[in-house]
């Protein structure tokens, strides 16, 4: 049995990180790295480290008690942008915006350590922050269901707003998800984000 160790990224992760993520959108999305898309993969230190309410978290495989391992095998990331129009529909964008909605992004695993629970836990870890923060109302997320298992494991922890497959052009194919605070905790036990103002709206 594997020992993972999942913690908040330090600047000597960033390298495993990055390459976690490179060979994510090389070999799974097929496209490659594309500046408009993928900017934060170059520099996650600007993206996530430096902002206090951004956070990146890398799992790091302790071995299997054979002395190997301490590589970092996966990452999750969140940040308070909400997603932007375009690409995305507008009514996506209006409804999570910027800096009270907490984005997720970034949860890839590398294939020999998928099926071990490890996005599971690294959800579970940001969602934790996500309350933290105290000013976040909305988790969201968006995926490309032509990932083999991506589709299928945000279904069971979150709700469809918007499948871009329905739409009469298709889309960009994607995705569009809103994930329940309390997705990987016991109702009783999640505190809820503070309530928006019936006046203000904040």
């Amino acid at each position: 049995m594997r020992d993972y160790c999942i913690r908040p990224a330090g600047h000597d992760d960033l390298d495993g990180a990055r390459a976690v993520m490179l060979d994510t959108v090389y070999r799974d999305f097929g496209s490659g790295y594309v500046p408009r898309w993928h900017r934060d993969i170059i520099d996650p230190a600007a993206a996530y480290l430096a902002p206090d309410r951004h956070t990146l978290l890398v799992a790091i495989d302790g071995g299997s008690g054979d002395g190997g391992g301490g590589e970092v095998v996966a990452t999750a990331a969140l940040d308070s942008r909400g997603p932007a129009h375009p690409p995305n529909p507008r009514h996506v964008a209006e409804r999570y915006p910027c800096g009270t909605t907490a984005q997720l992004r970034r949860v890839y695993v590398r294939p020999e350590h998928r099926r071990r629970g490890l996005a599971r836990r690294l959800v579970a870890e940001l969602l934790a922050f996500a309350i933290a923060d105290g000013g976040y109302r909305s988790v969201y997320l968006h995926t490309d269901p032509a990932v083999e298992g991506a589709e299928a494991f945000w279904r069971s922890l979150a709700a469809v707003v918007h499948d871009e497959r329905q739409e009469a052009d298709g889309g960009q194919g994607i995705v569009h998800f809103d994930v329940p605070f309390d997705a990987l905790l016991p109702a009783r036990f999640a505190p809820r984000p503070r309530p928006r103002s019936r006046t203000t709206g904040r």
